[in-house]
């Protein structure tokens, strides 16, 4: 099943597909476009992964990481279907990352791989936009290359895991304006959703709500104001996004970036 969480006729639903629609759970049927959505989860812990698809890193001229490269993303970057990302004014470089979102069902700790999905609950997409300027290194993504405003769409739907019956071979798209950019498969993660679960929660609890983003395959491009980004995955959902400039959220000035000297 697909669920979904908008906003419409001032107050907010949970939501299911229906016939191309959304019924909402009071029983009323809406068109698509007559509502606010918003990520259909909320999110809690999310941990976002660098350089897990080989390609993506040999594009970046690294070698795939030996062990996860992994850091984490707080609440105020989510954004739902259909919203708007801010690219600032005095940025260069900000590239979309197409990513399947494996969100936690329970409390998970010290999990054994071959256990791993039994604490998964379901996927959606994300799509979490990076700003290259600000980046030290790969093996350091600060804070303002991942955790900016409005950086991560997510959703539309949130799909029961018992719905995906392999979520490590589905295919990867994404299009700016219509043409296709990017296209991968989750099976050539360099680490795999099992390995993920059990890597993370051997030193830490994982709890339901947390979200692991699992990383981009090759062909992340530069995105401009106007663009339109969808990014999709096979059987989990296709997700909008419109990219707009710092007059939309009412900023005349950016400031400046700052370069760190810090490069190991």
């Amino acid at each position: 099943m697909k669920r979904a969480k908008v906003a419409y006729a001032g107050a907010i639903h949970e939501a299911v597909e229906k016939d191309g629609r959304l019924q909402l759970n009071d029983g009323r049927i809406v068109e698509e476009q007559n509502v606010v959505w918003l990520p259909p989860v909320e999110p809690r812990t999310v941990f976002a992964l660098g350089l897990n698809y080989a390609d993506h890193a040999a594009e970046l001229s690294f070698k795939a990481p030996e062990e996860p490269l992994v850091f984490l993303k707080g609440p105020n970057t989510f954004i739902g279907h259909r919203g708007q990302t801010r690219r600032p004014a005095d940025v260069d470089y900000m590239h979309y990352e197409c990513e399947l979102a494996v969100v936690i069902g329970r409390p998970a700790r010290n999990v054994k791989r071959e256990e791993a999905y039994e604490y998964v609950s379901g996927y959606t997409v994300a799509n979490d936009y990076a700003i290259r300027d600000y980046l030290e290194n790969y093996y350091r993504p600060n804070l303002r290359v991942k955790n900016r405003d409005t950086c991560t769409p997510i959703g539309p739907w949130f799909v029961d895991k018992a719905a995906v019956q392999d979520p490590m071979n589905l295919t990867l798209r994404t299009y700016v304006n219509g043409e296709l950019t990017q296209e991968g498969n989750t099976k050539d993660m360099v680490f795999d959703i099992p390995y993920l679960i059990e890597y993370l929660s051997s030193f830490m609890t994982l709890n339901e709500g947390d979200i692991i983003l699992t990383g981009t395959p090759k062909g992340s491009v530069d995105t401009k104001v106007g663009d339109e980004v969808i990014t999709e995955i096979e059987g989990i959902g296709r997700l909008v996004n419109t990219i707009v400039g710092d007059e939309t959220f009412g900023i005349k000035e950016t400031s400046k970036k700052v370069t760190s000297q810090q490069t190991t």
